[in-house]
């Protein structure tokens, strides 16, 4: 893919602390995916640990780069572990129940991703990763909560302001469009 192609915007590069994590919590705190618990729609899927049938995945997140540190004291609720790569995977000990204002910002921003598109915008599009459950919210398509879109919005454009992260959106969002064009390839 020609390297015009997911060349961000150019934003003054701010690195990511615990403090502008904080912020974006809170941020996210006022809003919800919809007006009632999503989780009543289909048993709590996202925020279930277990290994799932007919997989050996257990449930979990990665943080993104610097977000452990938000998490440090969080072990009464939240087990992190540390890959080869050295990013931080997050479980739940407690699912399906977890203190809501503390999760992280991938689990805040379900069932919603970052896409970087070729003139360097960041728009929201819903969750396209194979997932070993079904969510209801991305396979019936409701509607989300205006304030959640917006919120969600602000904040990835808050995230990808820090290059560790903006890099990880932007390789994302080139194997987004590769697979689409792929899947474009076979069926035309």
């Amino acid at each position: 893919m020609p390297a015009r192609f997911f060349t961000p915007k150019r934003r003054p590069d701010i690195p990511m602390t615990e403090e502008r994590y904080r912020e974006i919590y809170a941020m996210l705190n006022a809003v919800e995916v919809l007006e009632e618990d999503c989780g009543k729609l289909c048993g709590c899927a996202c925020c279930t640990t277990e290994n799932r049938e007919g997989t050996d995945q257990e449930m979990g997140i990665y943080l993104l780069p610097g977000e452990e540190t938000v998490h440090r004291d969080d072990g009464d609720w939240l087990t992190m572990t540390v890959d080869e790569e050295g990013r931080y995977f997050g479980r739940c000990a407690t699912p399906p129940v977890c203190p809501r204002e503390k999760r992280p910002i991938q689990c805040r921003t379900f069932p919603l991703l970052p896409h970087l598109c070729e003139d360097g915008s960041l728009e929201m599009v819903y969750n396209d990763v194979e997932l070993p459950y079904r969510c209801p919210l991305i396979d019936e398509e409701i509607p989300l909560e205006d304030q959640f879109v917006e919120a969600t919005q602000a904040a990835w454009e808050m995230l990808i302001r820090d290059p560790r992260i903006r890099e990880i959106v932007r390789e994302d969002s080139i194997e987004r469009e590769r697979s689409m064009m792929e899947l474009m390839d076979k069926l035309f």
